[in-house]
């Protein structure tokens, strides 16, 4: 049977998106692999492929292999007791695609017994979801990383993003779906393996108020949020050749640091506006998306409607797909021209400019200060 192009060949759009697996990978173990608590790391990749194409594109298991490389060697004298153990679980149906991948690692010299365990596997995707989804419950001091890059969505279901996550705070899920493919509302309807998709997170039907695929998008980020409950955090991360090709990659954490840092990595990426990339002949051209920058709009609304602690906003920000560092620069402003009113728990007034909105003020001093229009 003929092997996809895509199984053979890293096209740009992949390239794009593997350099955005391949980055927030390397912030990933560097936070785990010196956090004084994680023994154990369980990377896997579920639809691996061979690891380096034809055109000697790079793949997500080669990537991941070279910042947990680099991420051993800087850090290994750093951590009393040593590194965790980082275990490379990647997976492919085809056992020639594994074939190639086991053979390019061992030519590369990409990993050695002191990094972890690498376990090479042929499983079927659904199979190795059910597996998972139990070991993922028995972690303990551990933490889990799941690629899913499947060379199509027919198989790939919500609840596979739920069963994944459902471990206390273990896991996170990075999820890639040819959103060209997916969107096809039409007159005729829409195939049923995307009706069973779509009913599954609440989209109703062909949905005739959905006009493009970027709505599409948003439907399908909430649609996964409503599913999975405020207890988990969802981003995208778009890419796009032409305007009728565009790919989604989808984010899943049950942890909000985990979550903050994919941001990050989206906008280093994307410094305009977080939102995605666009094919124009180079990886580096990437493009601000279909939506301008609405944070301060959006704050504006979320503050009219009562007074909100520093954690509140902190959380808040991070779940509108905008950074700490953006809502700090509008709260600035907003104080400078007098339409925000900033007290401490006491009541007394805070000090200029000090908003308290990062991670560790969450963390500890979730209500250190309230924030409020005038």
């Amino acid at each position: 049977m003929a092997k996809k192009e895509s199984q053979n060949i890293l096209k740009a759009h992949s390239e794009a998106k593997v350099k955005l697996f391949g980055q927030y990978i390397q912030k990933y173990l560097h936070i785990i692999a010196n956090d004084g608590y994680t023994e154990q790391i369980h990377l896997y990749d579920l639809f691996c492929g061979p690891g380096i194409y034809e055109n000697n594109g790079e793949g997500s298991p080669i990537i991941a292999l070279k910042k947990l490389k680099q991420t051993y060697y800087r850090f290994i004298n750093d951590r009393p007791g040593g590194l965790p153990k980082i275990n490379c679980n990647f997976n492919d149906i085809d056992p020639d695609l594994i074939s190639r991948l086991r053979e390019n690692i061992n030519n590369k010299k990409l990993h050695y017994n002191s990094y972890g365990e690498l376990n090479l596997t042929t499983e079927d995707y659904l199979e190795i979801v059910g597996k998972l989804s139990i070991q993922f419950k028995k972690l303990n001091n551990e933490k889990a990383f799941v690629f899913i890059d499947p060379y199509g969505y027919k198989e790939v279901k919500a609840s596979h993003i739920s069963e994944l996550l459902n471990c206390n705070k273990k896991s996170e899920v990075l999820l890639w779906l040819p959103i060209q493919f997916m969107y096809r509302f039409s007159e005729k309807g829409t195939p049923d393996v995307l009706k069973s998709f779509n009913n599954q997170l609440g989209i109703e039907k062909e949905n005739k108020s959905i006009k493009n695929v970027w709505e599409y998008i948003l439907e399908l980020k909430n649609g996964f949020q409503s599913f999975l409950g405020q207890d988990y955090f969802v981003d995208n991360f778009t890419l796009r050749k032409e305007e009728n090709t565009v790919f989604c990659l989808f984010f899943f954490s049950s942890h909000i640091r985990g979550y903050e840092k994919m941001l990050e990595t989206k906008w280093e990426l994307d410094k305009e506006a977080g939102r995605g990339w666009k094919y124009n002949g180079h990886i580096k051209d990437l493009f601000s998306g279909q939506e301008t920058n609405r944070l301060e709009e959006l704050l504006l609304s979320y503050l009219k409607e009562n007074s909100r602690t520093n954690g509140m906003l902190f959380e808040y920000t991070l779940r509108q797909g905008f950074l700490p560092k953006h809502l700090n620069q509008i709260l600035k402003e907003l104080q400078k021209n007098e339409k925000l009113e900033v007290q401490k728990k006491d009541g007394t007034k805070a000090r200029k400019s000090a908003f308290y909105i990062n991670y560790d003020a969450y963390k500890s001093e979730y209500d250190k200060i309230s924030i409020k229009l005038k």
